[in-house]
């Protein structure tokens, strides 16, 4: 995109557009327009000053700051495998940030060629905020694969010096996400330095992957911590149906692909149950698939009426869908926005407001009280 339509673009940041709620009352918010420029906004985390830093999937780490983005991307940023679902994906900024200035991100790497894997690695921004630089690769899947599908990946902390990150079965549903030894269809818990805990539930098994927290996972696409109990809620796409949320605990198998509520994209079946002793349940699930991705759980009081639920983006219906929570479970749900785009991402900023990143011509928007 040339820079003569970037600031023309720019010129309109933060004007309202019209999406329609469905419910029975009036909306009672309406969509800010935050920014138009980034083709594929994957991830989005904010800096203490409240600059944002969004990842592009191409490559490219975009700064957002004083109501514009910043002409160029942030040098230093690793090779990243864009092709197909492959490509720059989540970042995070570490709690405690002000003190250690930490970000975190995961991408496609292609390092050791074949292909590529989703990598975890954390760096730190020069003086200016222009640059990556302290580079650590903190973890990294194996083998690579030149399949371009399921590299997940959202990363989350947790308060007590843990992160979690997830990654994608790599369209080998057969093998990896059962398969303890393997990486690929897990969620993964590190220390913040990459470090593996000592309580991991298979670190005493000779040939497990010690970084894995739980298994049988398709692909992950959204993470967030419950505010209440702490616990880490998670959701991933199934294949035609079958889309999940689940509450992940140490050492669960949530079941892919030996349990699911899918079938194959042609109509054929696979899985053997919808249920199985010692496969976790989800949460709650969709049938047909909404293609989930992006969800976060709202505390903001600019949201009254949304406190405690989980909202949670599609990529297929370009909506928004309120999950309604109560007593830790999710009993209902809402969809709101039906036109608001291909939903890529769904964050509460610090600000309080919550933060929508699409793959279409809406951009970055954000969802604003009424007046």
């Amino acid at each position: 995109m040339s820079r003569l339509v970037i600031l023309f673009l720019s010129f309109f940041a933060f004007v309202s557009f019209s999406c329609t709620a469905q419910s029975s009352d009036p909306p009672t918010y309406t969509v800010q327009t935050v920014t138009t420029e980034i083709s594929v906004p994957w991830g989005m985390a904010w800096l203490p000053d409240g600059d944002m830093l969004i990842t592009e999937r191409d490559g490219a780490i975009w700064r957002y700051s004083d109501g514009q983005l910043l002409n160029e991307p942030l040098d230093g940023v690793p090779e990243v495998w864009a092709r197909s679902q492959g490509g720059l994906l989540d970042i995070a900024v570490h709690p405690n940030y002000s003190q250690n200035g930490w970000v975190y991100i995961t991408y496609s790497s292609p390092k050791g060629g074949g292909g590529a894997n989703t990598a975890l690695m954390r760096a730190k921004l020069n003086e200016d905020r222009t640059k990556l630089i302290d580079k650590e690769l903190l973890y990294k899947a194996e083998p690579n694969t030149q399949r371009g599908q399921h590299f997940g990946s959202r990363i989350e902390f947790d308060g007590e010096g843990y992160v979690y990150f997830g990654i994608g079965d790599r369209g080998n549903r057969d093998v990896n996400p059962q398969d303890i030894t393997r990486d690929a269809g897990k969620i993964y818990r590190l220390y913040d330095d990459g470090g593996i805990p000592e309580d991991n539930p298979f670190v005493d098994m000779e040939e497990a992957k010690k970084a894995i927290f739980a298994y049988g996972i398709r692909n992950p696409q959204g993470m967030d911590m419950h505010p209440q109990t702490g616990e880490l809620w998670e959701h991933e796409h199934g294949p035609r149906g079958g889309d999940e949320v689940n509450i992940i605990r140490a050492g669960n198998n949530y079941g892919w692909p030996i349990i699911s509520y899918g079938i194959n994209y042609s109509g054929t079946e696979f899985a053997e149950d919808t249920a199985r002793a010692g496969m976790e349940q989800p949460e709650w699930y969709w049938d047909p698939s909404i293609a989930p991705s992006g969800m976060t759980f709202v505390t903001s009081e600019k949201y009254p009426d949304w406190q405690g639920d989980l909202l949670v983006g599609s990529l297929k219906f370009g909506y928004i869908v309120r999950c309604i929570v109560e007593n830790n479970t999710i009993t209902r749900e809402e969809i709101l926005f039906r036109d608001i785009g291909r939903t890529r991402n769904i964050k509460q900023g610090p600000d309080g407001y919550i933060y929508i990143a699409t793959e279409g011509d809406n951009g970055i928007v954000r969802l604003v009280p009424k007046e």
